[in-house]
């Protein structure tokens, strides 16, 4: 029988004989489980639910923050708010509505430790989305909430002793009430009760360090059997053989037995005692160890990090003989883990490291130390998952310096070849020349790419970001070191790629020295960075085989002349190379480095006075609104659609870092300006011209937005000088056009942004100055008879000769009809421009005569079937009416006959054939004579045209009439008839 049912051991029944007797102890009438002893009916007031509820969910708060568990900080506060809502009637009457020190003092956490998880940036980076997302929502709703117990939290903030003693009180009535209760506990009898299945809580014991054979842990049959009799021998019962032992050294009062009251003290003295043992002071980790180690054998103290990663992995057994066979072996081993789903990538760096050590210690050559490194820095690549996201920044400093290591030992040992090319069964490890497979130039472009992805992931503006850049220094100088590796090798291909790495780190940065040498202050010898740039170049043009390489190259090179001013260098790339006609075809990121030259080469082409240069190299970028797009320099949001979010993750990655930005502010205003230069004298010359095209639409939108407004105060932002200005030059004042343009805040603004500021401010002068008399003598020419040219070059403060070159280019280019009189220095009309009632009789000319020709092409069109409608007049509509009957009436016949006699609708469809071919002779006749008919209209508008141009050349006073005739001839085209007087009027003195 089993020693459940019964007080013997196994023992004793199998030694017992089936004639002996059983003695059963006596049992109780009546068993009850330990649940149902332990359960007592407990009746609590409103104010204890409440106050209970409100106190758990503090300790859940306070539990979750230790974790930063945000998202069930979250869920606890939200639960919190509900049960004070449900708690407020009851601190209303027994609280005189004094809100309680707990919930002032756990609202007060709070609000400490949402402020410093907000605060602490570098924290909330390393958070998950959901816990951002989490404390996010949690400080908003905190925030509402605290504004009710405002008061309350100054009085904390002011004395939070008071609220501390408090709960110091509370504790200490409770260990003082669990104190009592444990002395009122009174050992009882042992009663026999009937046994339950409820499995007791069992205390762990320490394990004693025994030997490590099996026979020592478990001990002999023999012995168990010996052990288990006598054990039973000391209980009466089952249930006090399975309950908990006292403790060696305890009082009495702790061996109670486990019941419904002793459990309870136990727990409260156990308690008490940690808590005792928590306000003594740690002693140090060693003489802890010292005292665990006496008391309890068996134990050690271990630190919370993991196993693999505290402890050196062990390669090798400590008998072998470690040679370059045996190394190379288990390095492949260890890297055939790569990729897979469950390799711990940090243990693989750590047995790689080892590995290291292990080939350095035993001096296995420079090619299996070669091979390790690179498989150290692959591995270091592989631990971060995500091809997105940027790498940590301690596997970043790692990865530099295992790189910078890998590059000196392969430029100290010429004979140690990596490559990509040579096969894994070609590898060589004992004798020279060593070759490793492997490709230097893959993990430095990887590299260079891991660098991109940690500068885009820093605030620009923040210290973080300077920090990253100062690592440029070498990472430029590792592209350095494998420049000369790759150019040892002699492969040209992979040339070409370090090459244009090294470019991209070179073509944006501006060289002082450039121009110094140009300048003369610098020997001729010096080596400047636009040398080094033509020489990099050269190379990819003559040696790369891939169009994407080259591209690029000539950007770069583009974009580097521009910076330093080599304007023809540059404006002679770009018209040799006709990249314009086939960009659209490359790749985004070659598309974006496009977009970056044409708006330096804009900004170079201003900085030398290509006014129309730098319009034209603008307009395409500005034109669409959406330049900080194109240059890859942020996302602006979309109005008609928005992105997805693979989209947006896409757009992102291709961004360029903060210090390779273009400035779109200085951007927009040089495009404004040059604008402003050219549209406006080309608006005073065509004021009256009704053909007129628009130079740049953006900024003639900026100019009518301007002019819509009821009210213009003083400008403030950059578009509004430039708009002012050009309400000043359209009046020739150029004194106010260069105020609004060069100024205090546009210096600030603009133009202290270019090299030799005061240079540029002076050039945009002097155009101001040439532009606004331009438009001068286009505006008020038709009042003048002659100008004097000394006048004119006072009044704009120019030299006399300046002023004769800009009105002989008028002259020439026939803008302005007038003269110069050299020994008067005036400047003679031959003519006065029309007066505004004669110029819009000449609009109104100009578009009657478009009508007239829209109309002609309309009839071109749509004469084969546009006058086939009802609603058409004169012959054609009474003939298309009458073929209309009698296609009706011969389609009725032929329903009518068709079952009677098929022959005779046969040569009834010949007759209606005949019919339409007359039909259509007598149309295409028709054609005819209108072309010829419109031939001789253009002839004699033609003619009427030069009589007008040989009138106005004659100064003639007489009224000139033009007369167009009415349309065509045909009597299906409808009459067009139009005429405008031009009377003449005296000239204004």
């Amino acid at each position: 029988m089993s020693r459940f049912f019964a007080g013997g051991s196994d023992s004793d029944s199998d030694s017992s004989s089936d004639s002996e007797p059983v003695i059963r102890q006596q049992v109780a009438q009546f068993t009850f489980s330990d649940e149902e002893e332990d359960v007592k009916r407990v009746v609590r007031s409103k104010k204890e639910k409440r106050y209970e509820d409100l106190s758990n969910i503090i300790k859940n708060i306070r539990n979750h923050k230790k974790i930063k568990d945000m998202s069930s900080v979250l869920t606890s506060f939200e639960e919190f708010m509900r049960a004070y809502t449900k708690a407020l009637p009851v601190v209303m009457k027994e609280e005189n509505g004094v809100t309680p020190r707990i919930v002032v003092r756990a609202l007060a956490e709070l609000e400490d430790f949402v402020n410093e998880s907000w605060d602490d940036k570098e924290n909330r980076k390393s958070l998950s989305k959901n816990n951002n997302k989490a404390l996010g929502t949690l400080r908003q709703k905190f925030r509402k909430y605290i504004k009710d117990f405002e008061s309350d939290m100054k009085r904390f903030r002011a004395a939070p002793e008071e609220f501390a003693e408090e709960e110091d009180e509370d504790e200490r009535e409770d260990e003082k009430g669990s104190d009592d209760e444990q002395e009122k506990v009174v050992v009882q009898p042992d009663v026999p009760k009937a046994v339950s299945f409820k499995k007791e809580p069992e205390k762990v014991k320490p394990v004693k360090p025994v030997d490590d054979s099996d026979s020592s842990d478990w001990g002999s049959d023999s012995d168990s059997d010996s052990t288990s009799s006598d054990e039973d021998a000391k209980y009466t019962s089952i249930r006090d053989r399975f309950l908990k032992k006292p403790e060696k050294g305890t009082d009495e009062q702790s061996a109670v037995p486990v019941g419904a009251v002793g459990e309870d003290a136990f727990k409260k003295e156990k308690k008490k005692k940690t808590g005792e043992a928590l306000k003594k002071k740690k002693p140090k980790q060693d003489e802890m160890f010292d005292e665990n180690e006496e008391e309890e054998e068996g134990w050690k103290v271990v630190n919370g990090t993991r196993s693999g990663a505290s402890e050196q992995p062990k390669m090798f057994a400590k008998d072998a003989e470690i040679d370059t066979k045996l190394v190379v072996n288990k390095l492949n081993e260890v890297m055939a883990a790569r990729g897979k789903k469950r390799t711990d990538r940090k243990m693989q760096i750590e047995f790689l490291r080892e590995l290291r050590t292990v080939a350095e210690t035993n001096n296995l050559g420079p090619a299996v130390a070669a091979k390790i490194r690179f498989n150290i820095v692959s591995a270091i690549f592989d631990y971060n998952p995500k091809v997105s996201g940027a790498m940590k920044l301690e596997h970043w400093s790692k990865l530099l310096e295992e790189i910078q290591e890998l590059l000196k030992l392969l430029l100290a040992h010429e004979d140690v070849h990596l490559s990509e090319s040579i096969l894994d069964e070609q590898e060589e490890y004992d004798t020279a020349p060593f070759k490793i497979r492997g490709c230097m130039l893959t993990a430095v472009e990887r590299l260079d790419d891991e660098f991109i992805k940690l500068l885009k992931e820093c605030d620009p503006h923040s210290n973080e970001y300077v920090d990253r850049l100062k690592d440029e220094v070498p990472v430029t100088n590792i592209i350095e070191q494998v420049v000369t590796y790759v150019e040892r090798l002699g492969n040209e291909m992979e040339i070409c790629r370090i090459y244009l790495r090294k470019i991209d780190h070179l073509y944006y940065k501006f060289d002082p020295n450039v121009l110094k040498k140009r300048k003369g202050q610098l020997p001729p010898n010096t080596v400047t960075s636009v040398e080094e740039m033509d020489k990099l170049c050269r190379y990819i043009y003559a040696k790369d085989q891939t169009d994407r390489l080259r591209t690029r190259a000539i950007l770069s090179h583009i974009f580097h002349h521009a910076l330093h001013d080599n304007w023809f260098q540059a404006r002679d790339l770009v018209l040799m190379s006709h990249l314009q006609e086939t960009i659209h075809h490359s790749d985004p990121a070659t598309q974006i480095l496009y977009n970056r030259m044409m708006a330096n080469l804009g900004l170079c082409a201003f900085r030398h006075g290509n006014i129309k240069d730098a319009h034209l190299c603008l307009v395409d970028l500005m034109m669409t609104g959406k330049p900080k797009e194109l240059l890859a320099q942020g996302l602006v949001p979309q109005r008609q659609h928005e992105r997805s979010l693979e989209q947006e993750k896409i757009e992102k990655q291709r961004q360029m870092p903060f210090h390779m930005h273009i400035n779109l502010e200085l951007l927009e205003c040089v495009y404004l300006v040059s604008a402003m230069l050219l549209e406006i004298p080309y608006m005073a010359a065509h004021e009256f011209d009704a053909r007129r095209r628009m130079i740049s639409k953006t900024f003639y939108q900026q100019l009518r937005s301007s002019e819509r407004q009821s009210l213009v105060g003083t400008p403030e932002s950059m578009r509004e000088h430039v708009v002012a200005a050009a309400k000043a030059m359209r009046h020739g004042d150029w004194n106010a056009c260069a105020t609004f343009i060069v100024n205090k805040k546009m210096n600030v603004k603009v133009w202290d942004l270019f090299y030799e500021a005061n240079r540029v401010r002076e050039m945009i002068v002097k155009f101001i100055k040439e532009e606004s008399l331009r438009t001068y003598l286009f505006t008020y020419s038709n009042v003048f008879a002659s100008i004097s040219v000394p006048h004119l070059a006072d009044m704009f403060k120019l030299p006399k000769s300046k002023v004769h070159s800009v009105i002989s280019k008028m002259i020439i280019n026939e803008e302005l009809m007038a003269s110069l009189d050299d020994p008067t220095e005036t400047i003679v009309m031959h003519r006065s421009e029309p007066s505004r009632l004669q110029a819009l009789s000449m609009q109104l000319a100009d578009k009657v005569t478009n009508l007239v020709d829209a109309n002609e092409r309309i009839f071109e069109m749509k004469q084969g079937n546009f006058f086939q409608r009802g609603g058409n007049q004169g012959y054609n509509r009474d003939r298309q009416n009458y073929r209309n009957q009698n296609q009706n009436q011969n389609w009725n016949n032929n329903r009518r006959q068709d079952n009677r006699n098929r022959g005779n609708r046969g040569n009834q469809n010949r007759g209606e054939g005949r019919e339409q071919r007359e039909h259509h002779r007598e149309h295409h006749r028709e054609q005819r004579d209108h072309r010829e008919h419109q031939r001789e209209y253009r002839e004699q508008r033609d003619q009427m045209r030069n009589v007008e141009y040989q009138n106005k050349a004659d100064h003639s006073d007489a009224a000139v009439r033009f007369h167009f005739p009415a349309g065509s001839g045909s009597k299906s085209c409808s009459a067009c008839i139009a005429s405008a007087v031009l009377l003449s009027e005296p000239k204004l003195p």
